[in-house]
């Protein structure tokens, strides 16, 4: 008898591990019997999913803006259902899901969590400057999530004390991950900020919901951001396209950022910001190939961006942001024609959870931006990040 339990154990044991979570049953290698788990990105560049057909994943991560020119910097997982004994091919780091815990160090990470309501997992982040999510900063004050200090000087044994089964990094940053890899927890790189497009970005709430078993929802949610997000860019491309003479139909231009130290930090034109002016019905006045951003002399800046009808501005200055304290800071500020039109497009970080919540509400971000450039398209359009500046 002891013998036939037993033996029928091994067997829900065996079946267990074919499954990539509570509702889904892999079917054979490459397949998936519920649609709602699959995980194959369809934007994201970063990283791809295989699955076999014992319950495993592997998942491969990689820098979605390398060029030819480059050694490809590549990660692999095999993520295999928590309990399941399992052989993982070659050359994979084997990931028992879903975690119980992890530490995250971006807010782009963060973001992620929130989106899949799993502020429970995170025992760790690096700090609370810009975080405005009740929830967290509550866990952090009474002491489940640990402040484990910043990129570059990470506090290994408040890491160790969070206790969690994987980090997620950020491995192109400033890093300081050697003292950490001496504690023998998983790094999982996290390229989210690395995307060309706004649906890129926000798509890797997929890749940490295979962490937690938390597909369904990161579909769902995905689903949802995609759907109103292309949707509002087809009325955009639908209005340009229709009455090309109208004059809110006609794409404006925009350029963006402020003078720093004597540079002007400008992103690049296959940056994820830049393809969402044009998503939004603009035309962003950096055409270069630049994926990251470029520091430019403000003379070099204003030589392209002088007669832009558009300025867009994201920082944390403390107080009320106006046109005066763009006038103090730089002078020559006033030179600009989206100045003198009173055209600047405004985001102050220390009001809005910007980098917190916009990573997942790339849709939200693209509505304020079409309300602002083609007003007829949204009326009655309240900004949550962008407004113009008064």
């Amino acid at each position: 008898m002891k013998k036939i339990l037993f033996l029928c154990l091994l067997c829900l044991l065996a079946a267990s591990c074919r499954q990539p979570s509570e509702k889904g049953r892999v079917v054979g290698e490459g397949e998936v019997e519920d649609s709602a788990l699959w995980m194959q990105p369809r934007y994201a560049k970063g990283f791809t999913v295989k699955y076999l057909s014992d319950g495993v994943r592997l998942v491969e991560v990689t820098d979605p803006q390398q060029d030819d020119d480059h050694m490809p910097i590549g990660y692999s997982f095999a993520l295999v259902p928590r309990g399941c004994e399992v052989e993982v091919p070659e050359g994979y780091e084997r990931v028992e899901v879903p975690i119980r815990s992890t530490i995250t160090m971006t807010s782009l990470q963060l973001s992620n969590f929130t989106a899949l309501d799993a502020h429970d997992y995170v025992k760790g982040i690096t700090g609370t400057k810009n975080l405005y999510n009740e929830n967290i900063l509550q866990r952090v004050r009474d002491g489940r999530i640990q402040k484990i200090g910043m990129e570059g000087n990470f506090d290994p044994e408040l890491i160790l004390a969070a206790r969690p089964d994987v980090i997620f990094i950020s491995p192109f940053k400033r890093g300081g991950y050697d003292a950490i890899k001496e504690t023998g927890i998983t790094l999982i790189p996290h390229l989210g900020y690395k995307e060309l497009t706004p649906l890129g970005q926000a798509e890797w709430v997929k890749f940490v919901a295979m962490f937690l078993g938390k597909e369904r929802e990161a579909n769902e949610v995905f689903d949802g951001i995609e759907r109103r997000y292309n949707d509002l860019k087809q009325r955009v491309d639908s209005l340009t396209a229709q009455r090309p003479n109208a004059p809110t139909a006609k794409r404006p231009t925009v350029f963006s950022g402020e003078m720093h130290g004597g540079n002007w930090y400008a992103v690049g034109g296959r940056n994820h910001l830049a393809q969402m002016f044009r998503d939004a019905g603009a035309d962003y006045i950096i055409k270069d190939d630049n994926t990251g951003g470029v520091n430019l002399e403000y003379e070099q800046l204003y030589a392209t961006a002088a007669n832009a009808d558009y300025w867009r501005i994201l920082n944390s200055f403390p107080g009320d942001f106006s046109y005066e304290a763009l006038l103090a800071s730089e002078p020559r500020n006033a030179l600009f024609k989206a100045f003198k039109d009173r055209h600047v497009i405004y985001c102050n970080m220390r009001q809005t959870p910007y980098y917190e919540l916009a990573p997942v509400q790339p849709d939200r971000l693209l509505a304020d931006l079409v309300a602002i450039f083609h007003p007829e398209l949204l009326p009655d359009h309240e900004g949550t990040f962008y407004r113009l500046l008064k």
